[in-house]
């Protein structure tokens, strides 16, 4: 069996913001290998940012300590900066350019490559997200979803090994929601790319990831597992201050009026179950 190759180890790490705020993101190892679809599910404010800053190294925690792909990022993130993509919760503080095209040119120019290198790895990327069309717009004058996507251009178009989004659904419509997942999915079975999303929306969970941790407090670590071994034991979520996944309710509430279909997580799993009981009735 090949052993899973690790890109991410954080162990129980501290921080002290200047106003004192203590944050100790410990309880478990928060541990990332290749290829994974991570999610940190928890209210806002539990920590969950936090955490990405420690692995930007953007914060360098007291006590502790972050590896990303084997190096402190708090030290030499210049070392491992071009494997990784980032989205942030407000995509307005990292797109610089005044339209998409110069944006999305921006990270690949600044990294020293010529400029013809860099229109061929911006124009590929434009094409891999359908942005022909807004590409010479003025960013200002774009929709959210739209900044989204640009944001999310700009984190790929260097080709990363590892994708850091923070709350990259919050303020998008169904459908710029539904574009987003696809997105990010094709790119993790294409390129086998590595994902750590940060949720606090529950049912984004199945069609987002692999394995989740959830996350309270402020900070504290203590589930780790996959989304049908978390949300079977759905009790434990309401002290997180989360709901359990809108199907999981359904189900469970049919389970209750003596139908037991199983618990599934994803919506073609629940037609799969429904159809399924539908010709056995046959």
């Amino acid at each position: 069996m090949q052993q899973e190759e690790r890109v991410i180890q954080v162990d129980c790490i501290t921080h002290v913001y200047p106003d004192m705020t203590k944050v100790q993101i410990c309880g478990l190892d928060f541990v990332v290998n290749r290829g994974e679809r991570v999610a940190i599910l928890g209210s806002n404010g539990c920590g969950k940012t936090t955490l990405l800053k420690h692995l930007l190294g953007i914060l360098i925690p007291k006590d502790g300590s972050v590896r990303v792909f084997g190096v402190d990022p708090g030290k030499e993130f210049s070392r491992i900066r071009e494997k990784i993509g980032v989205v942030m919760q407000d995509v307005d503080e990292q797109i610089l350019g005044p339209t998409v095209y110069d944006d999305i040119l921006f990270a690949p120019l600044n990294y020293g490559l010529g400029r013809r290198k860099a229109e061929v790895m911006a124009k590929a990327v434009i094409e891999k997200l359908n942005l022909e069309s807004i590409q010479n717009k003025i960013v200002n004058y774009l929709s959210g979803g739209e900044k989204k996507k640009v944001a999310l251009a700009g984190a790929l178009v260097m080709e990363p090994e590892l994708l850091i989004l923070d709350e990259p659904f919050t303020g998008l419509d169904p459908v710029s929601r539904r574009d987003f997942i696809q997105i990010l999915n094709g790119l993790n079975r294409e390129k086998g790319m590595t994902f750590i999303t940060t949720l606090h929306e529950v049912d984004l969970v199945p069609e987002t990831a692999d394995i989740l941790y959830l996350m309270h407090g402020h900070g504290h670590l203590s589930e780790r597992g996959t989304p049908n071994e978390i949300f079977g034991r759905f009790k434990d979520l309401e002290s997180f201050h989360l709901e359990e996944p809108t199907l999981t309710k359904l189900f469970k509430g049919l389970k209750d009026k003596g139908l037991d279909l199983g618990n599934p997580l994803r919506i073609d799993e629940a037609i799969g179950l429904i159809k399924k009981y539908w010709d056995d009735q046959k």
